[in-house]
């Protein structure tokens, strides 16, 4: 089973997002008080497991550093692809949109320090098809289709 690690939210784009106790999904639009929120990208998902493997290369990386909303351990684990639907706590349902993304212009910080960046290959990109109060230690399950 994958689980919520970190919550993270940020006020601007392209910023590092901050730890937060809870966060609140909204249907069509993404976190509430996250600068992606009605953006093609409502909510990222990142495996803590890569955030791992990165810290290994710089030590003072921490969940939201990629600019993720959820930080999930086991998260690779559930072999998602675009299309792919999970249910994140008790009433939150995102649909997979993207996996992976183009850093920005010559890289982000995080690649221009150590040479690689878990974002491009890893992130997971979802909209908010049913909203609800996600908070770290909330299950993430992956729907199966009908």
């Amino acid at each position: 089973m994958a689980v919520v690690h970190t919550v993270c939210i940020s006020e601007r784009k392209g910023e590092k997002k901050q730890a937060v106790p809870s966060v609140t999904l909204r249907e069509d639009f993404g976190a509430e008080g996250d600068a992606h929120g009605g953006s093609g990208r409502q909510v990222s998902l990142l495996a803590l497991e890569g955030v791992r493997r990165m810290q290994a290369k710089l030590p003072s990386i921490i969940p939201g550093d990629f600019a993720e909303n959820l930080t999930v351990e086991g998260l690779n684990e559930l072999g998602l692809a675009p299309g792919d639907r999970v249910r994140v706590g008790r009433d939150a349902l995102l649909e997979i949109t993207q996996i992976g993304k183009e850093c920005h212009g010559h890289g982000c910080a995080i690649m221009r320090a150590v040479g690689s960046c878990v974002m491009p290959k890893e992130g997971i990109f979802a909209k908010v098809v049913a909203g609800g109060t996600v908070r770290a230690g909330d299950a993430v399950l992956r729907e199966t289709r009908s």
